[in-house]
């Protein structure tokens, strides 16, 4: 394919053989990963990313248990229960018991893991807008193109954005 500035992006192995491109594609994750993790840590609350991503997958998975937990981010009960621990001591995370079943306790968010989650994806977004605003709009469009194809490419539903209560 020819690009608006008239080079061809198969020079730039992104045409037959997707081996080539992979080499630039990972080199630009690590740049986004470091682009993602700054931006979590200017938040008002830093966490770490453990466990942002534990705050995360309680957002997408609401009243999910330690296991469940656990489970989601591929680590062991006693890491999944310390986290946890440290979470509620921070007042973003809340043990209830389950209301059909005495020996399971549901994690829930509180108002304030919303809260910082909320400003961690502002920041990440606010970011992430200022890298794409420095491309050309082709590249740009190209970009979004590709990154919404991803997910189909790895046998997932594409994102879906929590729905706000």
């Amino acid at each position: 394919m020819t690009l608006p500035d008239g080079a061809d992006d198969r020079a730039e192995g992104s045409g037959d053989d997707p081996s080539i491109g992979a080499h630039g594609i990972a080199d630009a994750v690590e740049r986004l990963a470091n682009l993602w993790s700054v931006a979590a840590q200017e938040a008002t609350v830093r966490l770490s990313l453990h466990q942002l991503r534990a705050l995360r997958a309680l957002e997408t998975a609401p009243k999910a248990n330690l296991t469940g937990l656990a489970e989601r981010m591929d680590i062991g009960l006693p890491t999944a229960s310390r986290l946890c621990d440290r979470l509620e001591a921070a007042g973003m995370l809340e043990r209830a018991l389950h209301p059909h079943n005495r020996r399971e306790v549901q994690l829930r968010l509180t108002g304030l893991g919303r809260r910082v989650l909320a400003d961690v994806a502002r920041r990440r977004a606010q970011a992430l807008a200022e890298a794409l605003a420095a491309m050309e709009p082709a590249e740009r469009s190209a970009l979004i193109r590709g990154m919404k194809a991803f997910p189909a490419a790895l046998g997932e539903a594409p994102f879906q954005p929590p729905q706000t209560p």
